[in-house]
Protein backbone atom coordinates (compact mmCIF):
# COMPACT_ATOMS: atom_id res chain seq x y z
CA UNK A 1 0.00 0.00 0.00
CA UNK A 2 1.30 3.46 -1.45
CA UNK A 3 0.58 5.72 1.88
CA UNK A 4 1.46 9.55 1.35
CA UNK A 5 2.57 11.66 3.96
CA UNK A 6 -0.20 14.17 3.46
CA UNK A 7 -3.51 13.32 1.04
CA UNK A 8 -6.45 16.35 0.59
CA UNK A 9 -8.59 13.79 -1.89
CA UNK A 10 -10.86 12.67 1.93
CA UNK A 11 -11.34 16.41 2.31
CA UNK A 12 -11.18 18.18 -0.98
CA UNK A 13 -13.35 15.58 -2.77
CA UNK A 14 -16.53 16.01 -0.45
CA UNK A 15 -16.50 19.99 -0.57
CA UNK A 16 -15.43 20.10 -4.57
CA UNK A 17 -18.33 21.86 -5.81
CA UNK A 18 -18.87 23.88 -2.90
CA UNK A 19 -15.54 25.58 -3.29
CA UNK A 20 -15.46 25.57 -7.21
CA UNK A 21 -19.16 27.44 -6.15
CA UNK A 22 -17.45 29.77 -4.08
CA UNK A 23 -14.23 30.55 -6.64
CA UNK A 24 -16.78 31.62 -9.14
CA UNK A 25 -19.00 33.45 -7.17
CA UNK A 26 -15.55 35.77 -6.77
CA UNK A 27 -14.65 35.65 -10.61
CA UNK A 28 -17.98 36.57 -11.63
CA UNK A 29 -18.12 39.46 -9.27
CA UNK A 30 -14.77 40.96 -10.62
CA UNK A 31 -13.61 42.67 -6.89
CA UNK A 32 -10.44 40.65 -6.74
CA UNK A 33 -8.93 42.38 -3.50
CA UNK A 34 -10.08 43.21 -0.24
CA UNK A 35 -13.56 42.71 -0.80
CA UNK A 36 -16.77 41.07 0.49
CA UNK A 37 -14.84 37.63 0.76
CA UNK A 38 -12.08 38.90 3.02
CA UNK A 39 -14.43 40.71 5.36
CA UNK A 40 -17.18 37.69 5.65
CA UNK A 41 -14.33 35.37 6.15
CA UNK A 42 -12.48 37.70 9.02
CA UNK A 43 -15.77 37.76 11.20
CA UNK A 44 -16.64 34.15 10.94
CA UNK A 45 -12.66 33.46 11.58
CA UNK A 46 -12.77 35.74 14.60
CA UNK A 47 -15.96 34.35 16.12
CA UNK A 48 -14.32 30.76 15.71
CA UNK A 49 -11.12 31.87 17.69
CA UNK A 50 -12.84 34.01 20.49
CA UNK A 51 -11.64 37.41 19.47
CA UNK A 52 -12.55 40.38 18.74
CA UNK A 53 -10.49 41.19 15.16
CA UNK A 54 -9.52 39.16 12.90
CA UNK A 55 -7.11 40.70 9.79
CA UNK A 56 -6.41 38.27 6.87
CA UNK A 57 -3.19 38.71 5.29
CA UNK A 58 -0.61 37.34 2.58
CA UNK A 59 0.85 34.46 4.87
CA UNK A 60 1.25 33.18 8.08
CA UNK A 61 5.03 34.89 8.58
CA UNK A 62 3.45 38.21 7.61
CA UNK A 63 1.15 37.41 10.06
CA UNK A 64 3.55 37.34 12.86
CA UNK A 65 6.02 40.12 11.08
CA UNK A 66 2.87 42.65 11.32
CA UNK A 67 1.79 41.50 14.83
CA UNK A 68 5.27 42.14 16.04
CA UNK A 69 5.39 45.59 13.94
CA UNK A 70 2.25 46.99 15.44
CA UNK A 71 3.27 46.20 18.99
CA UNK A 72 6.39 48.31 17.92
CA UNK A 73 9.05 46.17 18.30
CA UNK A 74 13.08 46.87 17.29
CA UNK A 75 16.30 47.15 17.37
CA UNK A 76 17.57 46.23 20.67
CA UNK A 77 14.84 44.35 21.57
CA UNK A 78 14.20 41.15 22.61
CA UNK A 79 11.89 38.04 22.16
CA UNK A 80 11.14 35.22 23.80
CA UNK A 81 11.17 32.30 21.23
CA UNK A 82 10.98 28.42 21.21
CA UNK A 83 14.50 26.65 20.89
CA UNK A 84 12.65 24.33 18.55
CA UNK A 85 10.16 26.24 16.31
CA UNK A 86 9.87 26.53 12.57
CA UNK A 87 12.04 29.36 11.79
CA UNK A 88 9.53 31.56 10.44
CA UNK A 89 8.48 32.65 14.24
CA UNK A 90 12.43 33.99 14.68
CA UNK A 91 12.16 35.41 10.85
CA UNK A 92 9.41 38.00 11.96
CA UNK A 93 11.01 39.03 14.97
CA UNK A 94 14.21 39.65 12.74
CA UNK A 95 12.69 41.11 9.90
CA UNK A 96 11.13 43.80 12.79
CA UNK A 97 14.94 44.51 13.74
CA UNK A 98 14.56 42.28 17.43
CA UNK A 99 16.69 39.53 18.83
CA UNK A 100 14.89 36.16 19.24
CA UNK A 101 16.48 34.24 22.32
CA UNK A 102 15.81 30.54 22.36
CA UNK A 103 14.11 28.68 25.22
CA UNK A 104 13.83 25.09 25.47
CA UNK A 105 11.14 23.37 25.17
CA UNK A 106 9.21 20.68 27.53
CA UNK A 107 10.71 17.45 26.06
CA UNK A 108 7.46 15.69 26.60
CA UNK A 109 5.48 18.32 24.96
CA UNK A 110 7.84 20.00 22.73
CA UNK A 111 5.83 23.42 23.62
CA UNK A 112 8.14 26.43 24.99
CA UNK A 113 8.70 25.29 29.09
CA UNK A 114 7.32 27.90 30.96
CA UNK A 115 9.85 26.75 33.62
CA UNK A 116 12.10 28.33 31.41
CA UNK A 117 11.07 31.40 30.61
CA UNK A 118 11.58 33.56 33.80
CA UNK A 119 15.42 32.89 33.47
CA UNK A 120 15.67 33.89 29.86
CA UNK A 121 14.38 37.88 30.52
CA UNK A 122 16.83 40.74 30.31
CA UNK A 123 15.66 44.26 31.02
CA UNK A 124 15.36 44.54 27.31
CA UNK A 125 12.78 41.37 27.29
CA UNK A 126 9.76 42.99 25.95
CA UNK A 127 7.90 39.93 24.58
CA UNK A 128 7.05 35.92 24.93
CA UNK A 129 6.34 34.13 21.26
CA UNK A 130 5.09 30.83 21.99
CA UNK A 131 4.37 28.44 19.56
CA UNK A 132 1.74 25.81 19.36
CA UNK A 133 3.45 23.43 18.59
CA UNK A 134 2.83 20.33 16.37
CA UNK A 135 -1.09 20.95 17.15
CA UNK A 136 -1.33 21.00 20.69
CA UNK A 137 -1.94 24.14 22.55
CA UNK A 138 1.22 25.57 24.98
CA UNK A 139 0.37 25.81 28.65
CA UNK A 140 -0.75 29.75 28.29
CA UNK A 141 -2.08 30.15 31.88
CA UNK A 142 1.69 30.41 33.33
CA UNK A 143 2.95 32.10 29.96
CA UNK A 144 0.57 34.75 30.53
CA UNK A 145 1.04 35.42 34.64
CA UNK A 146 4.77 35.14 33.73
CA UNK A 147 4.42 38.12 31.24
CA UNK A 148 1.82 40.06 33.17
CA UNK A 149 4.68 39.85 36.03
CA UNK A 150 7.61 41.34 34.05
CA UNK A 151 4.95 43.54 31.92
CA UNK A 152 5.82 41.98 28.92
CA UNK A 153 3.13 41.45 25.93
CA UNK A 154 2.85 37.60 24.24
CA UNK A 155 2.42 36.97 20.43
CA UNK A 156 0.73 33.51 19.99
CA UNK A 157 2.34 31.65 16.82
CA UNK A 158 -1.29 29.67 16.13
CA UNK A 159 -0.31 28.86 12.53
CA UNK A 160 -0.27 24.84 13.32
CA UNK A 161 -3.18 24.51 16.01
CA UNK A 162 -6.43 26.33 15.09
CA UNK A 163 -9.17 25.02 17.44
CA UNK A 164 -6.69 23.71 19.81
CA UNK A 165 -7.11 24.95 23.87
CA UNK A 166 -5.57 25.77 27.20
CA UNK A 167 -8.53 25.44 30.05
CA UNK A 168 -11.00 25.57 27.54
CA UNK A 169 -9.73 29.13 26.24
CA UNK A 170 -8.65 28.64 22.49
CA UNK A 171 -5.15 29.26 20.96
CA UNK A 172 -4.78 32.54 19.32
CA UNK A 173 -7.06 34.52 21.49
CA UNK A 174 -4.76 34.54 24.63
CA UNK A 175 -2.06 37.31 23.05
CA UNK A 176 -2.12 40.95 22.61
CA UNK A 177 -2.02 40.37 19.16
CA UNK A 178 -1.78 36.63 17.25
CA UNK A 179 -0.45 35.06 13.83
CA UNK A 180 -1.72 31.85 12.35
CA UNK A 181 -1.00 30.73 8.80
CA UNK A 182 -3.67 29.07 5.92
CA UNK A 183 -0.69 27.53 4.25
CA UNK A 184 -2.45 24.49 2.39
CA UNK A 185 -1.29 21.69 4.88
CA UNK A 186 -2.57 23.32 7.76
CA UNK A 187 -5.58 22.30 9.61
CA UNK A 188 -7.42 25.05 8.05
CA UNK A 189 -5.78 25.43 4.29
CA UNK A 190 -6.24 27.61 1.52
CA UNK A 191 -5.52 26.74 -1.85
CA UNK A 192 -2.30 28.83 -2.01
CA UNK A 193 -0.63 31.13 0.95
CA UNK A 194 -2.69 33.03 3.13
CA UNK A 195 -2.59 34.25 6.85
CA UNK A 196 -4.30 35.83 9.68
CA UNK A 197 -4.07 38.38 12.57
CA UNK A 198 -6.14 37.47 15.87
CA UNK A 199 -6.35 40.53 18.44
CA UNK A 200 -8.90 41.77 20.75
CA UNK A 201 -7.14 45.20 20.83
CA UNK A 202 -8.80 47.28 18.43
CA UNK A 203 -6.03 49.89 18.45
CA UNK A 204 -3.66 46.80 17.59
CA UNK A 205 -6.39 45.62 14.72
CA UNK A 206 -6.39 49.52 13.35
CA UNK A 207 -2.12 49.03 13.02
CA UNK A 208 -2.15 45.63 11.47
CA UNK A 209 -5.03 46.27 8.88
CA UNK A 210 -2.55 50.05 8.01
CA UNK A 211 0.26 48.09 7.25
CA UNK A 212 -0.65 45.24 5.47
CA UNK A 213 -2.45 47.54 2.94
CA UNK A 214 1.12 49.98 1.79
CA UNK A 215 0.25 51.99 5.57
CA UNK A 216 -2.91 53.26 4.16
CA UNK A 217 -6.86 53.11 5.23
CA UNK A 218 -7.71 55.53 2.07
CA UNK A 219 -6.59 54.86 -0.98
CA UNK A 220 -3.55 56.71 -2.02
CA UNK A 221 -3.57 58.48 1.57
CA UNK A 222 -0.37 56.76 3.56
CA UNK A 223 -0.06 57.16 7.38
CA UNK A 224 2.97 54.46 8.10
CA UNK A 225 5.23 52.74 5.69
CA UNK A 226 3.91 49.72 4.86
CA UNK A 227 3.56 46.53 3.34
CA UNK A 228 1.64 44.79 0.33
CA UNK A 229 -0.08 41.74 2.56
CA UNK A 230 -3.26 41.43 1.87
CA UNK A 231 -5.50 38.01 2.20
CA UNK A 232 -6.57 37.48 -1.60
CA UNK A 233 -10.11 37.21 -2.12
CA UNK A 234 -10.26 33.73 -3.53
CA UNK A 235 -8.27 32.31 -1.12
CA UNK A 236 -11.15 33.81 1.57
CA UNK A 237 -13.48 32.20 -0.22
CA UNK A 238 -12.08 29.09 0.05
CA UNK A 239 -11.38 29.05 3.54
CA UNK A 240 -15.09 30.47 4.13
CA UNK A 241 -16.26 27.15 2.39
CA UNK A 242 -13.66 25.77 4.75
CA UNK A 243 -14.16 26.66 8.05
CA UNK A 244 -17.36 24.88 8.76
CA UNK A 245 -15.94 21.27 8.46
CA UNK A 246 -12.69 22.26 11.09
CA UNK A 247 -13.91 20.78 13.86
CA UNK A 248 -15.02 17.61 12.43
CA UNK A 249 -11.81 17.43 10.46
CA UNK A 250 -9.70 17.90 13.91
CA UNK A 251 -12.04 14.92 15.55
CA UNK A 252 -11.11 13.29 13.00
CA UNK A 253 -7.68 13.65 13.41
CA UNK A 254 -7.74 13.08 16.48
CA UNK A 255 -9.44 9.69 16.10
CA UNK A 256 -6.53 8.97 13.80
CA UNK A 257 -3.64 9.90 16.56
CA UNK A 258 -5.62 7.33 18.85
CA UNK A 259 -5.31 4.66 16.69
CA UNK A 260 -1.57 5.21 16.48
CA UNK A 261 -1.40 5.69 20.60
CA UNK A 262 -3.12 2.36 20.74
CA UNK A 263 -0.93 0.32 18.11
CA UNK A 264 2.36 1.62 18.72
CA UNK A 265 2.85 1.10 22.62
CA UNK A 266 5.19 -0.18 24.08
CA UNK A 267 7.77 -0.79 20.75
CA UNK A 268 11.20 -0.29 21.30
CA UNK A 269 12.21 3.56 22.03
CA UNK A 270 9.40 4.78 20.57
CA UNK A 271 8.37 7.96 22.56
CA UNK A 272 4.85 8.65 21.26
CA UNK A 273 3.04 12.32 21.60
CA UNK A 274 2.30 13.23 24.95
CA UNK A 275 -0.36 16.18 25.74
CA UNK A 276 -0.35 18.59 28.60
CA UNK A 277 -3.12 18.49 31.57
CA UNK A 278 -5.39 21.08 30.60
CA UNK A 279 -4.24 21.53 27.02
CA UNK A 280 -5.95 19.75 23.50
CA UNK A 281 -4.30 18.62 20.52
CA UNK A 282 -5.52 19.31 17.40
CA UNK A 283 -2.69 16.86 15.65
CA UNK A 284 -1.18 19.27 12.93
CA UNK A 285 1.00 16.29 12.95
CA UNK A 286 1.67 13.21 14.44
CA UNK A 287 5.41 13.43 15.59
CA UNK A 288 7.35 10.28 17.43
CA UNK A 289 10.67 9.76 18.82
CA UNK A 290 13.44 7.39 18.23
CA UNK A 291 17.21 7.09 18.19
CA UNK A 292 17.10 5.19 15.13
CA UNK A 293 14.64 7.93 13.14
CA UNK A 294 16.83 7.80 9.97
CA UNK A 295 16.78 4.30 9.89
CA UNK A 296 12.82 3.93 10.33
CA UNK A 297 12.31 7.19 7.81
CA UNK A 298 13.99 4.29 5.38
CA UNK A 299 12.45 1.57 6.30
CA UNK A 300 8.96 3.31 6.00
CA UNK A 301 9.75 4.96 2.69
CA UNK A 302 11.46 1.37 1.06
CA UNK A 303 7.67 0.29 2.27
CA UNK A 304 5.99 2.89 0.12
CA UNK A 305 5.43 5.22 3.08
CA UNK A 306 5.73 9.16 3.20
CA UNK A 307 7.34 10.80 6.21
CA UNK A 308 8.47 14.30 7.02
CA UNK A 309 11.00 15.45 9.69
CA UNK A 310 9.43 18.59 11.62
CA UNK A 311 12.70 19.91 11.97
CA UNK A 312 16.21 18.49 10.91
CA UNK A 313 17.68 22.15 11.87
CA UNK A 314 16.92 24.38 15.47
CA UNK A 315 17.03 27.92 14.54
CA UNK A 316 20.32 28.86 16.11
CA UNK A 317 21.91 26.22 14.35
CA UNK A 318 20.80 27.48 11.06
CA UNK A 319 23.35 29.62 8.37
CA UNK A 320 20.41 32.40 8.66
CA UNK A 321 21.38 33.09 12.07
CA UNK A 322 25.34 31.80 12.36
CA UNK A 323 25.87 35.68 13.02
CA UNK A 324 24.30 35.07 16.59
CA UNK A 325 27.25 33.05 17.53
CA UNK A 326 25.17 30.50 19.30
CA UNK A 327 27.46 27.51 19.65
CA UNK A 328 26.26 23.80 19.48
CA UNK A 329 25.20 21.87 22.24
CA UNK A 330 23.84 24.89 23.37
CA UNK A 331 20.27 24.30 23.24
CA UNK A 332 20.64 20.33 23.83
CA UNK A 333 16.66 19.79 23.73
CA UNK A 334 16.48 21.32 20.78
CA UNK A 335 19.00 19.42 19.27
CA UNK A 336 18.02 15.93 20.37
CA UNK A 337 14.34 16.50 19.12
CA UNK A 338 16.45 17.51 15.68
CA UNK A 339 18.05 14.15 15.54
CA UNK A 340 15.05 12.06 16.75
CA UNK A 341 11.79 13.59 15.88
CA UNK A 342 9.52 11.70 12.85
CA UNK A 343 6.22 12.63 11.54
CA UNK A 344 4.08 9.75 10.37
CA UNK A 345 1.30 9.92 7.70
CA UNK A 346 -1.89 12.15 9.44
CA UNK A 347 -4.83 14.07 7.54
CA UNK A 348 -8.75 14.24 8.51
CA UNK A 349 -10.33 11.21 6.54
CA UNK A 350 -7.33 8.93 6.72
CA UNK A 351 -8.52 5.26 6.92
CA UNK A 352 -8.16 2.73 9.76
CA UNK A 353 -6.50 0.84 7.33
CA UNK A 354 -3.87 2.89 6.50
CA UNK A 355 -3.31 3.92 9.99
CA UNK A 356 -3.20 0.28 10.60
CA UNK A 357 -0.53 -0.34 7.79
CA UNK A 358 1.88 2.18 8.81
CA UNK A 359 2.01 1.00 12.70
CA UNK A 360 2.29 -2.53 10.85
CA UNK A 361 5.32 -1.25 9.38
CA UNK A 362 7.00 0.63 12.64
CA UNK A 363 5.83 -2.55 14.42
CA UNK A 364 7.86 -4.55 11.67
CA UNK A 365 11.14 -2.17 11.58
CA UNK A 366 11.16 -2.17 15.51
CA UNK A 367 11.03 -6.37 15.56
CA UNK A 368 13.59 -6.08 13.15
CA UNK A 369 16.54 -3.96 15.14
Amino acid sequence: MNIPFLSFTPQHSPIREEVLAAIAAVYDKQWYVLGDQVKAFEASYAEFNQVEHCIGVANGLDALHLALEALGVGPGDEVLVPSNTYIATWLAISFVGGTPIPVEPNPATYNIDPARIEAAITPRTKGIMPVHLYGQACEMGPIMDIAQRHGLWVVEDNAQAQGATWQGGIAGSFGSVNGTSFYPGKNLGALGDAGAVTTNSSELADKVRTLRNYGSQKKYYNEVIGHNSRLDELQAAVLSVKLPYLMEWTQQRQAVAELYNQQLAGLGDLILPVTAEGATHVYHLYVVRTAHRDALQRYLQEQQIGTLIHYPIPPHRQQAYKHMGIQEGAYPIAEELALTSLSLPMWPGMSETEVAAVAAAVRSFFESI
